[in-house]
């Protein structure tokens, strides 16, 4: 068996697939098996003659490879329990299918997590584009100088307000500040999108991504609630520098009426094993 199972949920997006699946055949760690999920309602993405030839190079490194055509669409939050439900590894990294990985991003990853025995970590995504807008006044960054802890929290909370980091390229930035001075460290975070790395057992302790079937199909915000009650029992934290950076496309989730963690609990009924953080 594998130490890690990468998961990438996907919709009608080829090109952007292609590329995430060839940086993630560049990693530097080898240990993984890889299982992506199309919900595109005819040909899935994977089919393409773009993707179908990283595959092949996936594959002939020593990776299995499940491709797999998840209809009908009933929701994210769904989408990532149906791929949280196929996990055999003790790790479970959760990818975005439009990301650019630096080689060395899943093993840092993983080291991280083997570390601090953590619910998750993760890396914030970096918009390029906005490499000359510069934003000071959000670049505040709060470290975790001994072990990552539990701790709760909830939107409307000062932690909330944390997420401005990883807006535009403000982890860069702050990265190219820094420099060698911050360098692997660890640093607290209201959640991270795109690029999460799971402790599987500890995810799936505090329900995964059950709740879906409390949701509209129409809505945004699951891999938020996860990771927020995730933290609430275990902890989490964000992995700096980031080396994961986004395609910056169009959404594929136009309407998004419901966000997740404003209309469900983050601290999570005792049916679901969650108890409040200490």
């Amino acid at each position: 068996m594998t130490e890690l199972d990468v998961l990438v949920p996907t919709y009608a997006r080829p090109a952007a697939l292609a590329v995430t699946l060839a940086t993630l055949a560049a990693q530097d760690f080898r240990d993984f098996r890889l299982v992506v999920s199309d919900q595109t309602e005819e040909r899935p993405s994977w089919a393409s003659a773009e993707v179908q030839a990283v595959v092949r190079v996936l594959r002939i490194r020593g990776h299995a490879v499940e491709l797999l055509h998840h209809l009908p669409r009933r929701g994210m939050a769904e989408q990532r329990q149906f791929l949280l439900d196929r996990v055999r590894a003790p790790f479970a990294l959760f990818l975005d299918d439009d990301l650019v990985l630096e080689p060395d991003l899943v093993g840092r990853l993983v080291r991280t997590l083997r570390e601090e025995g953590c619910g998750f970590v993760g890396c914030g995504l970096i918009g390029l584009s906005f490499a000359h807008d510069v934003r000071p006044e959000q670049q505040a960054v709060e470290w975790w100088e001994g072990p990552v802890t539990p701790e709760l929290v909830e939107p409307g909370t000062p932690a909330w307000e944390r997420h401005h980091l990883h807006s535009a390229a403000n982890l860069w930035h702050l990265a190219s500040e820094l420099g060698p001075r911050a360098v692997d460290r660890r640093y607290k975070v209201a959640w991270v999108g795109g690029c999460v790395l799971y402790d599987a057992e500890k995810l799936r302790d505090v329900g995964g991504f059950g709740f879906w079937r409390d949701l509209p199909p129409e809505h945004a915000g699951e891999d938020v609630l996860a990771q927020l009650r995730v933290m609430a029992r275990h902890g989490g934290c964000g992995l700096f520098p980031s080396g994961a950076f986004h395609q910056e496309l169009p959404t594929t989730l136009p309407s998004r009426p419901v966000d997740a963690p404003h209309v469900l609990p983050v601290v999570c009924r005792p049916r679901e094993g969650v108890e409040p953080a200490p």
